[in-house]
This record gives C-alpha cells, sequence and structure tokens, in this order.
C-alpha cells in the first residue's frame, strides 16, 4: 500500500468515525449496563471481551514479525506499549469479571472487525509506512533521540496516566458486584467517580490521547477519533442511565459525563 492510499484509508475511517459517533447519540450499543434482548443472541462476556481483544494482540505481533524494521528501537517502543494495553485487556482483564454477564455476539463481531482494521492502521504505520521515503516520519530521523522529544514525554506521562485511571476504574466497577451470583448494577464511588460516571472511559481516551501524541502519528489521532466517537456517546447514555436509577447520587453532586467539570 503506498502512502497516498494508506491516507485515503485513515480519511474513511476518520468518515466512519464521525458517522458513529452521531449514530450513537441515537442507538445504544447493547452491552454492560446498556444490554438488550434487540441485539440477538448472547455469549459470556468474559469470552467475548476475550475473542475482540486477543484479535489485535495477536495481528499486531504478526505485522511486526513481517516487518524489516522489526528491530528498530522506537517502534518497536510503540508496539510494547500498545501492546501492554491489549495483553491487559485480552488476557486479564475478561477474567476478573464479577457476575454472569453477556455480550451479544453481533457487539462482539463489531468490535472484532474495527480491531482488525485497527491492527492494520497502527501495525501498517509503526512498521511499513513511516519508513516509506515518501513519508517524513520525525522519529525515523530522529532514531533513539526520539524518547527525549516533547513529544514523546508528553505523550508517554499521557498514555500512563490514562492507562492507571482507567485500570483504577476498573477495578473500582469490578468490585462493585459481591460475587459471581450477583447481577445487579450499583453506582461507582472513588477515584474520578466522584466527578463523573465514566472514569473508566476517561483513563482509556487520555490513554490513546497520549499514544497518539507520542507516536506523532495520523493513524495514532484516527484510533483517538475513534475512541472519542465510541467512548463519549456511551458515556452520555451511561450517565442518563445513572440518573434514572441513582438520583440521590447526584442531588447534591454536579457529576459529569465523562470529563471532569466539562461534559
Amino acid at each position: 500500500m503506498l502512502y497516498s492510499a494508506f491516507n485515503i484509508y485513515l480519511g474513511v475511517m476518520t468518515v466512519i468515525a464521525v458517522i458513529t459517533f452521531i449514530a450513537l447519540y441515537y442507538v445504544e450499543a447493547g452491552y454492560g449496563m446498556l444490554i438488550s434482548p434487540r441485539w440477538g443472541k448472547t455469549i459470556s462476556n468474559r469470552w467475548a471481551w476475550f475473542v475482540m481483544e486477543i484479535t489485535i494482540f495477536i495481528l499486531m505481533w504478526i505485522m511486526w514479525a513481517l516487518s524489516p524494521h522489526r528491530f528498530e528501537t522506537v517502534p518497536l517502543v510503540f508496539l510494547l506499549f500498545f501492546q501492554l494495553h491489549y495483553f491487559q485487556r485480552a488476557l486479564i482483564f475478561p477474567f476478573l469479571f464479577r457476575g454472569k454477564g453477556k455480550m451479544p455476539i453481533g457487539i462482539m463481531s463489531m468490535g472484532v472487525v474495527f480491531n482488525i482494521l485497527n491492527a492494520w492502521m497502527q501495525g501498517y504505520w509503526i512498521f511499513f509506512v513511516a519508513f516509506d521515503e515518501a513519508h517524513p516520519a520525525p522519529f525515523v530521523r530522529a532514531g533513539i533521540d526520539w524518547f527525549s522529544t516533547p513529544q514523546f514525554i508528553i505523550g508517554t506521562i499521557l498514555f500512563f496516566a490514562g492507562m492507571a485511571i482507567n485500570l483504577h476504574s476498573d477495578h473500582i466497577i469490578r468490585n462493585l458486584r459481591k460475587d459471581d451470583q450477583d447481577t445487579k448494577h450499583y453506582f461507582p464511588k472513588g477515584g474520578l467517580f466522584r466527578y463523573v460516571t465514566s472514569a473508566n472511559y476517561f483513563g482509556e481516551l487520555v490513554e490513546w490521547l497520549g499514544f497518539a501524541i507520542l507516536t506523532w502519528s495520523l493513524s495514532g489521532l484516527v484510533f483517538f477519533i475513534w475512541t472519542f466517537a465510541n467512548l463519549v456517546p456511551r458515556a452520555a447514555a451511561i450517565h442518563k442511565r445513572y440518573r434514572a436509577r441513582f438520583p440521590e447520587e447526584f442531588a447534591t453532586r454536579n457529576i459529569k459525563r465523562v470529563f471532569p467539570f466539562i461534559y
């Protein structure tokens, strides 16, 4: 794929993300606390998340193995950052769930398709496009000096800060349920849940914004746009559901949806 063709691919992905962002304000993605029978047959939440996330984890390793630049230091570090997230999401996160949650097969399938497209988007840029002579990739010229640039330092701080927020928020949500027999939903408290109802999503947004900055790539930016398009409307829907179920929690506090003090 030529550099110009790859840019067209990124443009198409961005347009689809914008359409998805608008659509999700009218159609709730039916999983988690928003699960709905209209989305069809379901499978175990654990295995649905595993299948979705292991897809991109494996594909990124394959793209790394096929690249003639697989041992270049900077892109290898980019890969390790990316894979750290998906190792946790595929092999740890799903198996910590409590309760017997389900996910519609349709939702899982859409997640798998997106992760295939995103693996191509991130992996192809990191290991192929950025080394194309037609692409003025700054880290290729800088070599390991890239690690001392403002982009890498700021992006890395945001990446790991977002990851920490996401992991801590997931821990809070996970421990709301008493055991595997408990299927109720509870109002999360503590951490950034003092300010927003979707602190876990805020953490993930910060994380992928950091990745876009530390890689200084259009593909990273498009992934952040997709994350925003998917999670912000969902955070709004969850906020609405919490307001209906737990009005007492909102009586004295101005809790936002996903961005503290803003939205």
